[in-house]
C-alpha cells in the first residue's frame, strides 16, 4: 500500500465502521491520464449498490475536506468482487456459511484445493464442507497449511 492509499484507509476506515461496512482495501492508481481512487467495501449479507453510491456521498466530502489526495481523480466506491480474498477474521465471519476456495501449500488426504461451504472457524483452523460427485464431505485445515483462501461462488 503506498502512502496516499495508507492515509484514505485510516481515515476512511473508521467512517466505514460507523455505517456497518468493512473497508477491505483502497487503490490509488493512474490509468491512462486519470488518476482513480478505488475503495472496496464489503458488509454482512454483501454490499449493494445503493450502499456503494450512499458511501460515495458521504465520503467524497470528507476527502476533499481532508485533502489527502493531491490534484483531479475519480473516485470509485464498489463491492471488491465476489471472489476476492480472505484477509482476516472479519472476512472470515464474513463468509461464513457461504461459498470458499481453499489451497493449501501441500496434499491434505490427496488434495491440495477445496471449493465449498465454510462451516466453521477459529484462530487454528477452518471446516469447510464439500461435495466429492454426490457424497457430501468435510475437512478441517489447519490455518498454518493454506497458501490461498478466497471467497467462491457456488453454484
Amino acid at each position: 500500500m503506498n502512502a496516499t492509499e495508507q492515509k484514505v484507509f485510516t481515515h476512511v476506515e473508521p467512517i466505514a465502521k460507523d455505517n456497518d461496512l468493512k473497508l477491505v482495501e483502497v487503490n490509488y492508481v493512474k490509468e491512462g491520464p486519470d488518476f482513480f481512487l478505488r475503495i472496496f467495501l464489503d458488509k454482512k449479507g454483501g454490499i449493494s449498490l445503493d450502499d456503494c453510491a450512499a458511501f460515495s456521498e458521504i465520503i467524497s466530502a470528507k476527502l476533499d475536506e481532508w485533502d489527502i489526495v493531491q490534484g483531479a481523480y475519480y473516485l470509485d466506491v464498489s463491492s471488491p468482487g465476489a471472489e476476492r480474498p480472505i484477509k482476516d477474521e472479519e472476512d472470515l465471519e464474513l463468509t461464513l456459511n457461504k461459498g470458499i476456495y481453499v489451497k493449501t501449500y501441500q496434499q491434505i488426504d490427496g488434495e491440495k484445493e477445496w471449493t465449498g461451504v465454510l462451516t466453521a472457524y477459529d484462530e487454528n483452523s477452518v471446516t469447510i464442507d464439500y461435495k466429492v460427485k454426490t457424497r457430501k464431505k468435510t475437512i478441517t485445515i489447519e490455518r498454518d497449511k493454506i497458501a490461498t483462501i478466497r471467497k467462491a461462488v457456488l453454484f
